[in-house]
């Protein structure tokens, strides 16, 4: 592996000055004359980044699970060392000085180099272990069994699993992969196509009774309809091509979660629009019933996105070849 410049003014191997015991971070580096400043440690540079590319004192604590005080006296620290200020600060948001911006590109690069000597010495030991965190769309229990499968397979993760629906910014918030539908849009991340799925239009039988069966879309505007709502746009999702353009549905309901219009389409409450997957089960044990089976389906897409790296961590691609695998067979499965 090539050394990042000066390696030798940033060597870890120098015996590390004694801890400062009120300091949030662990001093694990020696000193460094870039720009005169004494770097305490490879953590309070990470922070120094994380609060340079968010902006933010808060959001930076967020992905050390410290508060924005402790990483504000931690850049305060820096600034003082090197005898500049680092950032514009003002009760809205900061920004980096000029100086601020030269020791950013510094600091990428040597943690940069620090990241790829982890990736290569992980690599070489063999098994995929650690925590992995991944954010997993509220969809009943698709992956939930996969998962299961997935820690008997390799032991020596730890899966730190994110169940919700709203939206991830999957670097910033501090993800090792995201399972998400839609097309990516983001440069920073990795992508793989997980699986094809369609969405049902379902129905308890006693609502059906109780209101007779639609038998073209045009009915549909004389029945109850719980509707899905987007997180990230407040946006209702569209009930597909079988639904012409323009059509005003009405909304009896709307929620963020298909959990709850799984359970209250199944109350009798009214006609949703859910993923085949998500109610495959209701639909064969009868508690929910196919309403315009022979209606055109729109044919979405699930993908697993993580963040691009010359040299993923072996937990990581354990995971995604996984899941490229096992979602696919679940998802022809369940294709109906």
């Amino acid at each position: 592996m090539s050394r990042p410049p000066n390696a030798e003014r940033w060597s870890l191997t120098k015996p590390a000055p004694t801890a400062d015991k009120q300091a949030p971070f662990p001093i694990i580096a020696d000193k460094s004359d870039f720009m005169g400043i004494r770097i305490e440690s490879v953590s309070a540079m990470s922070a120094f980044v994380q609060a340079a590319e968010l902006r933010s004192f808060k959001l930076a604590g967020q992905q050390f699970g410290l508060s924005s005080s402790a990483i504000g006296k931690t850049i305060a620290r820096l600034e003082d060392q090197l005898g500049v200020r680092l950032f514009h600060r003002s009760t809205r948001a900061i920004n980096l000085t000029h100086e601020g911006e030269m020791f950013l590109d510094r600091c990428r690069s040597v943690l940069c180099e620090l990241e790829a000597a982890e990736a290569e010495l992980a690599n070489s030991t063999g098994a995929p272990r650690g925590r992995l965190r991944v954010g997993v769309p509220v969809t009943s229990d698709l992956f939930t069994p996969l998962f299961g499968d997935f820690m008997l397979r390799y032991p020596e993760i730890e899966l730190d699993l994110d169940y919700n629906d709203r939206f991830v910014d999957v670097i910033d918030d501090g993800f090792d992969a995201v399972i998400r539908s839609g097309e990516p849009s983001d440069s920073r991340l990795m992508h793989v196509k997980l699986g094809d799925f369609t969405s049902r239009l379902v129905a308890a039988p006693d609502y059906l009774e109780r209101t007779g069966v639609p038998r073209t879309a045009a009915d549909l505007v004389n029945h109850r309809l719980l509707h899905h709502r987007f997180t990230d746009t407040g946006k209702l999702g569209d009930w597909g091509p079988a639904v012409p353009e323009g059509t005003a549905l009405p909304v009896a309901l709307a929620s963020t979660s298909f959990v709850s219009l799984i359970h209250l389409a199944e109350a009798g409450c009214g006609i949703a629009s859910l993923p085949y997957f998500a109610v495959a089960d209701q639909l064969k044990s009868g508690s929910l019933r196919e309403v315009l089976p022979g209606a055109e389906k729109r044919t979405r897409a699930f993908r697993l996105l993580w963040p691009r790296s010359k040299f993923p961590l072996p937990k990581v691609s354990a995971f995604v070849k996984f899941m490229t695998e096992t979602v696919k067979s679940k998802l022809h499965e369940g294709a109906g």
